[in-house]
């Protein structure tokens, strides 16, 4: 392969061999290619794209570029999910125990989070004792003893996706779909998922801010599972506003908790039970909960009779957690100073700006700018109203919870303006936009 004719080649909008998309990836994990060549190809591929075939090249090259988890022996059929982000998005915390109480094992790895708040394994962590580096043989007992594991990234899964991605962050070439797609798919495919389910946000919150961009997005990674023999579902969901009320770390815990035990905001708790549903029945391989309405009956009933509680339970148990914190959240961190912002007016709420709401959150310490960063596990911000709701004047229409002062002023001020007013009646924004599954084009 030579590295100048492969650039070359894809800047004058030719179609790249497997062969060469495979030698790329390979020598770019074992540092052969300098970075402004490596640049220079991404450059190339965002004007002037890939088509479906290199895209799969690509995404299966990456994936092979590190370690592959096989669990093929203790899960015949394993299904995962992935959420492209979002603000307030706890949804493994509860969906996971849902899916695990139906009797299908599921076994994940989560990585931190970068930005307004942690991730999955970040808020975890806000339970004490929650252990998520676990050793290969821990992780395969969990889910062979429990059904459910959720832990920490311990296998170097896809790396040549670290590398692309570091040089696509700092030379404009995140925004580009065939990128896009393979990055999540090739970490998904070397996580041995046969089916996966893709939450793949729309709106100001999200990347993709229209649904035709989110759309394209979504269409291309289902095509992308179909290419790799995987089955896959893209649900398009909505983020015009935070998805529930608890954006941080320990008061995401304390919602999903909340949600196990039967109460939780109503969006979240139906956003939950779709994500869920479309879960089971990738795993029912259309033998069992073949009917979308059926699947998630399914998983609604495990938050009605407690299954996904106990499973939930049993997770932070087998992991070391204290479950006196999933029976009482009031034990989890808790900050030490709170402020409620009341409604200013009586009207009904036109907009809550989502990514507002999480700088709010990120101010006050609920997030990192890189890895290295301490995060603040208590702070956070709650916001338990909707669009189209309507609110009277004193009514409260947020919360703060933050350890210092001079934050909690700043964070106040950012959260006070996250709000748009109206005084006619404004339609409630959807939870879904549509879904895409690779059933569909076989």
């Amino acid at each position: 392969m030579n590295m100048i004719d492969l650039i070359a080649a894809k800047r004058d909008g030719q179609v790249l061999e497997t062969a060469d998309i495979d030698a790329f990836i390979h020598a770019l994990v074992r540092d052969e290619i300098p970075d402004y060549q490596v640049a220079a190809w991404l450059m190339a591929v965002y004007l002037r794209g890939m088509n479906r075939r290199e895209t799969i090249d690509l995404t299966l090259a990456m994936a092979r570029s590190g370690d592959v988890l096989d669990l093929s022996d203790i899960i015949d059929y394993t299904v995962d999910k992935h959420s492209s982000g979002g603000v307030g998005d706890k949804t493994s915390l509860v969906v996971l125990p849902m899916v695990s109480a139906c009797g299908v094992p599921l076994a994940k790895m989560s990585g931190r989070g970068l930005g307004f708040t942690g991730g999955t394994i970040d808020k975890l962590e806000s339970i004490h004792g929650f252990r998520v580096d676990l050793s290969a043989e821990e992780f395969r007992r969990a889910v062979q003893q429990h059904g459910i594991v959720l832990a920490g990234q311990s296998l170097t899964l896809a790396p040549a996706d670290g590398r692309l991605y570091a040089l696509r962050d700092v030379t404009a070439t995140i925004s580009c779909l065939p990128l896009i797609a393979s990055s999540i798919m090739s970490k998904k495919i070397a996580a041995g998922a046969n089916g996966i389910v893709l939450d793949v946000k729309v709106g100001e919150g999200a990347f993709m801010k229209t649904l035709e961009e989110a759309r394209a997005l979504a269409g291309l990674m289902v095509e992308i599972g179909v290419g790799a023999g995987r089955d896959v579902t893209a649900l398009l969901s909505d983020m015009n506003q935070p998805l529930g009320a608890a954006v941080g770390n320990a008061i995401e815990v304390a919602e999903a908790v909340e949600t196990l035990h039967g109460g939780g905001p109503e969006d979240f708790r139906e956003h939950c039970t779709v994500v869920a549903g479309e879960m089971l029945r990738l795993a029912g391989r259309g033998e069992r909960w073949v009917d979308a309405d059926e699947a998630r009956a399914a998983a609604t009933a495990t938050l009605d009779d407690g299954r996904a509680l106990a499973k939930f339970r049993a997770l932070v148990e087998a992991q070391g957690g204290d479950v006196r914190q999933v029976d009482d959240p009031r034990l989890l961190p808790q900050a030490r100073l709170t402020e409620t912002i009341h409604a200013p007016q009586d009207a009904v709420v036109a907009g809550i700006v989502p990514t507002t709401v999480a700088r709010a959150a990120y101010d006050l310490g609920a997030g990192r700018a890189k890895k290295s960063d301490a995060i603040d596990l208590a702070v956070g911000v709650a916001v338990p109203v909707k669009v189209g709701e309507r609110v009277q004047r004193g009514q409260e229409i947020g919360r703060l919870y933050a350890n210092d002062e001079a934050s909690l002023v700043a964070s106040r001020a950012l959260l006070e303006s996250a709000f748009m007013w109206s005084s006619t009646p404004v339609a409630p924004l959807p939870l879904f936009h549509g879904v895409l599954r690779s059933s569909d084009q076989s």
